[in-house]
């Protein structure tokens, strides 16, 4: 079964057991609500441990969860640390035009007249729209805004994006 990340336990929070969760989902509103299931992976990723949300609030864009399985601060101090993943059968179904970081990051980039740019190592989510990094083997990286201007394709199976670069990108 393969898993992917959607966040990282950073503490915990008061003495009843609660966890401050750093986020790192386009879909917080259902990775982290009330009743979801989620797992935890130490850092080593040799163990697991299932969890249930019993409350859930955000704070300054971090994540305060309350698991049904643990009542004490002294339970889930020792998952500081730990990842917070979700199976692929809790992924959420994305409209046409949509990706999973997964699916990008790791992408190579290339010009619509075939000139090769690198390769997608980093998404970043300044405001308006994503920012693609692109990693080049000789120069610094392109920040590339995904915008319709400039993506013109995005193949998943082939890990290739296709960008029209515009004036300035580089």
């Amino acid at each position: 079964m393969q898993w992917f990340n959607v966040g990282k336990l950073v503490n915990t929070h008061g003495l009843r057991g609660e966890v401050k969760i750093l986020s790192n989902t386009d879909f917080p509103e259902i990775r982290f609500a009330s009743g979801s299931k989620l797992a935890l992976f130490s850092p080593e990723g040799n163990q697991r441990l299932d969890v249930l949300i019993s409350s859930s609030r955000e704070h300054k864009g971090m994540f305060f969860l309350k698991f049904k399985e643990f009542n004490d601060i002294n339970q889930v101090e020792k998952y500081k640390g730990w990842s917070v993943k979700v199976s692929e059968e809790q992924q959420v179904e994305l409209e046409e035009g949509e990706y999973y970081y997964y699916e990008i990051v790791g992408c190579k980039v290339v010009t619509e007249e075939g000139e090769e740019l690198g390769t997608i190592s980093e998404i970043l989510r300044p405001g308006a729209n994503d920012v693609w990094v692109v990693e080049r083997s000789s120069d610094k990286p392109v920040l590339l805004p995904v915008i319709d201007d400039v993506v013109l394709q995005v193949d998943t199976k082939q890990q290739l994006v296709t960008v029209r670069l515009m004036e300035g990108l580089i």
